[in-house]
């Protein structure tokens, strides 16, 4: 392709250009870098200086003494279990299983057996009682009480009713 004399030198003279601004370019990221090196190192210096000191202290003031608490529960609890629940589960299975090795000896067995021949019966009443003549007598009192509200409720007594408006014959004759 042939190119007039023209055409290149302004390809060149665009090319320099180009290359001119790579260069300033790679100059201001050479240059970003080194600030946000510098940028990095400050950030570890403020943090080991002034956020550290200040998160230790709130740690020791805020939280320390919650985690200390809550051992020293935790301690307490485990103390007072280990002395006081641990043996007594202990008695009480020693307990169990002495009963069971008991109640496995031939001798219990057969004293057992000797008190079962000699059984005393208790009789049982089986007629009704005061407390069921009481329930009958509430049932009764109840079943009157609602049978007095219904008739109540239904009775045709012609004092009790008041009519809302006068009868359109009635005004004429009470005006005569």
């Amino acid at each position: 392709m042939g190119l007039t004399r023209k055409r290149r030198k302004e390809l060149n003279r665009l090319r320099a250009s180009a290359e001119e601004l790579w260069s300033r370019q790679q100059d201001v990221l050479d240059r970003a870098n080194t600030v946000a090196r510098e940028a990095g190192r400050q950030v570890g210096y403020l943090t080991r200086e002034e956020v550290a000191p200040r998160v230790q202290s709130s740690y020791s003031q805020y939280v320390q003494p919650g985690v200390d608490g809550a051992r020293s529960f935790a301690q307490g609890t485990g103390k007072n279990i280990e002395q006081t629940v641990l043996p007594a589960v202990g008695t009480a299975l020693g307990a169990v299983l002495t009963i069971g090795d008991i109640a496995k000896d031939r001798r219990v067995k057969a004293a057992i057996d000797r008190l079962n021949r000699g059984k005393i019966t208790v009789p049982v009443n089986t007629g009704p009682g005061v407390g069921t003549y009481l329930a009958v007598a509430a049932g009764v009192i109840a079943a009157a009480g609602v049978a007095y509200a219904v008739w109540q409720t239904f009775r045709a007594d012609d004092e009790l009713w008041i009519a809302d408006e006068p009868l359109p014959g009635a005004e004429s004759a009470a005006n005569d």
